[in-house]
């Protein structure tokens, strides 16, 4: 269990310093004031090492709770409360989601000072891969099949979910650079609207690295992507953020977690980001050779689920080596213009968007590539 609320997961696959102060008790007493139903906060029993933010289980006099507080220029209440609306509909078509609590004035979010906290029950299971990193693969296929059952559920669930794209690019997988006829133009459009990436791609040869990473699938796909029914999705599907009942090759997906990066995109983007974030062992690529069980497993749980959008190997084999574009090109933007790290904001532009997308040239790449197209 992690203890010290000073250090949180790097982009190398180290424990490096958090880019946010830790949740303190006294800051956790103000807050919970205004969510009387959960009563007097204890203790602090466990921090997340997730660097995105800063969040903790606080024990209260009536139960855990999770407290998670981010930075006004990552979220504002009106940022995250699109999450909690998404949450609050899947919910209601039986997907296990922990509740957003509300304050006494029916609020899912709570603003002091520069900050907005949200408060979450207690996940139902075991959380059997809190400490580990977006880019670490599960450990068993059993557990890649049980998560794609449940995030074809969640599709299901979320067919009538009708809500406008996010109001915010920073740390949220969006699809529109990928999805566009020309995605130079599309991120060069967007840029006014977004100074701080701007700012930092004003000093790299941008439109010639774009262009190298999305040759040469891009030409494939893009003319079907802009034909797939937009979908809102989680975004971020990893087995860490998932909770599970069982053990082995019997754990079943008992709760889903942090809707963060959820966006209105499309099906196989949700399910493309789940191979790319459980089947690769990004944190060494250089001795990666795929897992191409793992993305087996995925998909044939998916399918089990729900056959539409997945009969089509050839374009999500094509789409995976770009589906991290957008929220690539975001990390970027949340490093240079909100943390002022312009070395994580190096490595997310250089390891990320062009390194992802060229491990997909070596001979693993392709072989996981002819792996996933011949799965289907």
């Amino acid at each position: 269990m992690s203890t010290s609320p000073a250090r949180a997961h790097g982009l190398a696959g180290e424990l490096a310093r958090a880019d946010w102060p830790a949740l303190e008790l006294p800051e956790v007493e103000r807050l919970l004031q205004a969510y009387p139903d959960v009563g007097r906060p204890a203790r602090i029993a466990w921090y997340s090492q997730r660097p995105l933010s800063a969040a903790a289980l606080v024990k209260c006099a009536r139960g855990v709770v999770f407290v998670k507080r981010h930075h006004t220029t990552v979220r504002s209440a009106q940022t995250l409360a699109e999450e909690h609306r998404f949450i609050a509909h899947l919910r209601q078509h039986g997907v296990p989601i922990p509740a957003v609590l509300q304050t006494s004035a029916g609020a899912t979010t709570t603003a002091m000072g520069d900050w907005v906290y949200e408060v979450h029950a207690r996940a139902i299971g075991n959380d059997l891969y809190r400490e580990r990193m977006s880019w670490v693969p599960p450990d068993e296929a059993a557990h890649a099949r049980a998560a794609g059952r449940a995030l074809a559920r969640l599709h299901r669930a979320a067919l009538d979910y009708r809500a406008p794209q996010r109001r915010t690019h920073v740390l949220v997988a969006r699809s529109e650079i990928l999805a566009a006829v020309e995605p130079v133009a599309a991120l060069d459009a967007q840029l006014p609207e977004r100074p701080g990436l701007a700012e930092y791609l004003s000093t790299r040869d941008w439109r010639r690295d774009l262009a190298q990473a999305i040759a040469p699938w891009h030409a494939s796909v893009q003319p079907r992507l802009a034909r797939q029914a937009a979908l809102w999705t989680h975004g971020d599907w990893h087995v860490s953020n998932l909770c599970w009942n069982g053990s082995g090759a019997n754990a079943q997906v008992s709760a889903i977690l942090d809707f963060g990066l959820c966006a209105r995109n499309f099906a196989l983007f949700d399910l493309a980001t789940a191979i790319e974030r459980n089947a690769i062992a990004w944190l060494e690529p250089e001795a990666e050779r795929g897992r191409p069980h793992i993305a087996q497993a995925l998909i044939e749980g998916y399918r089990s689920e729900r056959v539409s959008g997945t009969d089509d190997a050839t374009l999500l084999a094509n789409l995976l080596p770009i589906v991290h574009v957008d929220f690539a090109l975001s990390e970027v933007e949340y490093y240079h213009a909100v943390t002022r790290s312009d070395a994580n904001a190096d490595v997310a532009y250089d390891a990320f968007l062009r390194g992802h997308a060229a491990w997909f040239r070596t001979a693993p790449g392709r072989a996981l590539l002819a792996a996933i197209g011949a799965l289907i």
